[in-house]
């Protein structure tokens, strides 16, 4: 089958700024304040990875805070280039990364909808077929048209997560989108997730919980200081990941 996605030998380099210490010779110098200019150091969060992605798949990432999944998902997404190496997407796809991106807190959840939805490439008319879907999965009929600014932050989560579910894709990206929310809104997610599954989608999903990786990943890439250590199976490279961390832990 040809692959949807395809990640080619990527590196993503960035820089990190440092400023340079100084030393003030002087009280001439005091009151020039004279600076040396700041350091520029190179940070590679993701080094030549490799991987293809068949239509239909459900992809787990995992690795430590800073191992490069949330990068190598924006890398996929197109929010970030290559420094090095080439990604194919052939495919229409919804990144679940930011949740609410783009919301606008004077503009009332209603306005928001329409406001994110163009975002996500949708028109006024395809928003307004599917508002009261979106309405009724964010439970949030009662403050529809209350501005998003008295919104608590788990409402904003439920509203965002209801409208790019409803946005039609072939390849969804998710990045800890469960890790928010009460227990009632994850299970509907999940359940959500579950019926995309079912349709033929495919999806990237990274979470540091393993047990919804498993429940969810048939197969799952771990990341490691940029680096791909794994792909296979999910049982198989849980188990290493996990072995790994309880290794560090000693």
């Amino acid at each position: 089958m040809t692959p949807c996605i395809t990640v080619d030998n990527v590196t993503k380099r960035f820089y990190i700024r440092k400023e340079a210490k100084r030393r003030l010779s002087g009280t001439l110098m005091s009151l020039l304040r004279l600076r040396r200019p700041n350091q520029r150091l190179p940070f590679l969060a993701v080094r030549e990875v490799s991987v293809s992605i068949a239509p239909g798949e459900t992809i787990g990432i995992v690795g430590s805070n800073g191992s490069g999944k949330s990068t190598l998902l924006k890398l996929i997404a197109g929010i970030y280039k290559p420094t090095l190496g080439k990604i194919s997407v052939t495919q229409k796809l919804v990144s679940l990364l930011e949740l609410g991106a783009g919301f606008n807190g004077e503009l009332t959840g209603r306005e928001n909808i329409y406001l994110n939805g163009s975002l996500l490439g949708r028109t006024r008319r395809q928003m307004s077929a599917q508002l009261d879907s979106i309405v009724n999965f964010a439970e949030l009929a009662e403050f529809i048209d209350t501005p998003l600014k008295y919104y608590s932050s788990g409402m904003k989560i439920r509203l965002g997560f209801a409208i790019a579910i409803h946005v039609e894709a072939d390849i969804m990206l998710l990045d800890e989108v469960f890790a928010v929310g009460d227990a009632h809104f994850q299970n509907k997610c999940i359940q959500r997730i579950k019926d995309f599954q079912a349709e033929g989608r495919t999806m990237l999903l990274v979470s540091h919980s393993m047990p919804l990786i498993e429940q969810l990943c048939q197969r799952t890439l771990w990341m490691q200081r940029g680096k791909l250590m794994a792909d296979g199976p999910t049982d198989e490279v849980v188990a290493e990941y996990e072995a790994f961390v309880k290794k560090l832990g000693r």
